[in-house]
């Protein structure tokens, strides 16, 4: 069989609102999600039997089954049996632990990669129930492009692609932030506050911040799209993490479009019309703050999800 390399691009959140409790445990949400083409290669290669090897280079990387791209190998062969096995080769590009999706990414190139490997013929949306049984990021990352996001994230509405615009990420390579801990407590602090019913939930839904945010990328309104970024776990990790509140200040003060902290964080992007602004921005930032600690990326959006590299 023939190796497949694929494209596994991040995600950055335009907006995460939490509107209250579902019965799994998780929380209710309403997201815009972005694909940007700061992405990690993924090449698959068949192996004899039921194998699954799994290679990557960095070194927080687990190359066992607590990592997404193995279960999501695993799946596919409990779904699909006596295909063969599989050697996973990750080149890693997207930063670990940054609320940038890069796990969900991963795995997502793997059940496309499968599919195409094994001749399954599964559609996309076929593909998105797979990767929903494996973490809420994967049926995004499948598709990419802009989307809204409800439930824990699995119903996706695609959106039209803001895609001229640019993103400078910044990271603090030593900082990481748990995703359980931040929705934890978020739920601690604001629970009192959750929307009980189904019909208030959707009354938040309709009314909340994600209204003019889907108002101006329906409109492919560059100018306020920037204007109407909005994360609510910001109200917990700003606080217990100072330097990324001070990442967003500086951003600001150097004249970037809009900027948020992604998902959980630590990522903090910001937005510019172009990509020699984008680049201006991350040299002013990287003067200004002085700290080899600090990882910058210039990235633009990207209307796609997990694609088949071609030579």
């Amino acid at each position: 069989m023939p190796t497949y390399t694929l494209i596994a691009p991040a995600k950055i959140n335009l907006l995460l609102e939490i509107i209250g409790d579902r019965p799994d445990g998780f929380h209710e949400l309403v997201m815009v999600l972005q694909s940007i083409d700061l992405a990690d290669i993924i090449e698959l290669k068949a192996l004899p039997g039921d194998q699954i090897q799994l290679n990557c280079s960095h070194p927080d990387v687990p190359l066992d089954s607590s990592n997404l791209a193995h279960r999501a190998a695993t799946l596919m062969q409990t779904q699909f049996p006596d295909r063969g096995g599989v050697e996973i080769t990750i080149q890693k590009h997207i930063p670990i632990g940054a609320g940038l999706a890069g796990g969900s990414a991963d795995a997502a190139a793997v059940l496309v990669g499968l599919d195409l490997m094994w001749n399954l013929g599964l559609t996309q949306a076929e593909l998105q129930t797979l990767g929903a049984a494996l973490g809420s990021d994967i049926p995004f990352c499948v598709s990419g492009g802009t989307a809204l996001a409800l439930g824990r994230g699995e119903h996706l509405t695609p959106l039209p692609d803001p895609h001229q615009l640019y993103a400078v990420l910044a990271k603090y390579r030593s900082l990481s932030v748990s995703t359980p801990w931040a929705y934890k407590t978020y739920r601690q602090k604001f629970g009192d506050t959750y929307a009980k019913t189904s019909e208030t939930q959707e009354q938040r839904r309709r009314s909340g911040p994600s209204v003019p945010l889907l108002t101006a990328i329906n409109h492919q309104d560059q100018e306020q799209i920037p204007k109407y970024l909005y994360n609510d776990l910001e109200r917990v990790v700003l606080l217990e993490h100072p330097q990324v509140l001070a990442l967003r200040e500086k951003f600001q003060q150097l004249g970037c479009l809009g900027t948020l902290m992604s998902g959980s964080g630590p990522t903090v992007f910001a937005l510019m019309n172009s990509r020699e602004e984008a680049q201006l921005l991350k040299t002013q930032l990287e003067v200004a703050v002085g700290d080899p600690d600090l990882d910058l990326w210039v990235t633009q959006f990207c209307c796609s999800g997990i694609q088949l590299q071609t030579t």
